[in-house]
């Protein structure tokens, strides 16, 4: 069997072009604000891509950079004001944030129709309840993905390797939404190769670089690589030996190049979502 590449790259610059012409028919563009606490390295990698990737679709994108002493209250209040601009159509705090910070109590701060991670407890909330607004910008790449090589998941057995709030949780409900027969296994699984060589639809998101191997997936399966960890040589590896799955699984993400790219396009595109919601609220009123 010959495994196909999905082609993160590819997909999240069709989805941009699509985007980029949905920005043009709005009479004012949108705008992201982005916040940045301390001087984490990774985060200003992950910073100036949002930048770039805004820029590329006519998203304007303001960077909010506070020192790494900055208090809660401080991040809180930046979040309020942000709240309550009408120049701000998006919110995003970059992840992960100084110890004394409490995250949670952050990313709740965040109005909804402006929480374009859809991290907020209320979006989460909408999402299980079957009424989605912002959706989760990884689970929903991962979707995507999924859907480029097979689009009628209806039936499919799909078995996801981490259960955390970012992406394991909310992609259970998305992947429960397309009729999927659903597992979640984590840490505390007992026989996780037992239940992984069952997927159709393997999904591993842990940040344990290569965990899956080819012994632990089915034949003809679709294997969405979430996980991205740099390893002491320098290079980039995934929770998945792609290696060993080449020649087993029907398709696969690499890493890097497919989950990445993707989630960049749907943060986007929940930017975009909040910009035509305040578009044609203006027009209503």
């Amino acid at each position: 069997m010959q495994t196909q590449i999905i082609d993160g790259k590819a997909l999240a610059n069709q989805k941009r072009a699509e985007l980029k012409k949905r920005v043009e028919a709005l009479v004012t563009p949108p705008h992201l604000h982005v916040i940045w606490v301390g001087n984490n390295p990774s985060s200003r990698i992950y910073v100036h891509h949002k930048e770039l990737a805004g820029a590329s679709v006519g998203i304007q994108v303001t960077t909010h950079h506070l020192p790494e002493t900055s208090s809660q209250d401080d991040l809180l209040a930046l979040i309020g004001q942000l709240n309550h601009s009408v120049d701000a159509d998006g919110i995003l705090v970059q992840l992960p944030l100084p110890k004394h910070i409490d995250e949670s109590d952050v990313l709740e701060a965040i109005l909804p129709s402006k929480d374009v991670d859809g991290l907020t407890s209320f979006n989460l909330g909408c999402l299980l309840s079957g009424r989605p607004q912002m959706i989760p910008c990884t689970p929903q790449a991962c979707i995507e993905l999924i859907e480029s090589v097979e689009p009628d998941l209806a039936g499919k057995l799909a078995v996801i390797v981490g259960r955390s709030r970012l992406v394991g949780k909310p992609l259970f409900q998305l992947l429960l939404a397309k009729h999927c027969t659903v597992i979640q296994t984590h840490s505390k699984t007992h026989n996780l190769t037992d239940l992984t060589q069952k997927a159709d639809i393997l999904v591993v998101a842990t940040g344990h670089p290569g965990l899956i191997g080819g012994a632990d997936i089915k034949p003809g399966a679709i294997v969405i690589d979430v996980g991205i960890s740099k390893m002491p040589d320098g290079h980039l590896s995934g929770d998945v030996k792609t290696e060993d799955v080449l020649g087993i699984a029907s398709a696969i993400t690499p890493v890097p190049g497919g989950v990445g790219p993707m989630t960049v396009a749907m943060l986007l595109e929940n930017v975009v979502l909040a910009a035509e919601h305040r578009q044609n609220s203006s027009e209503e009123d």
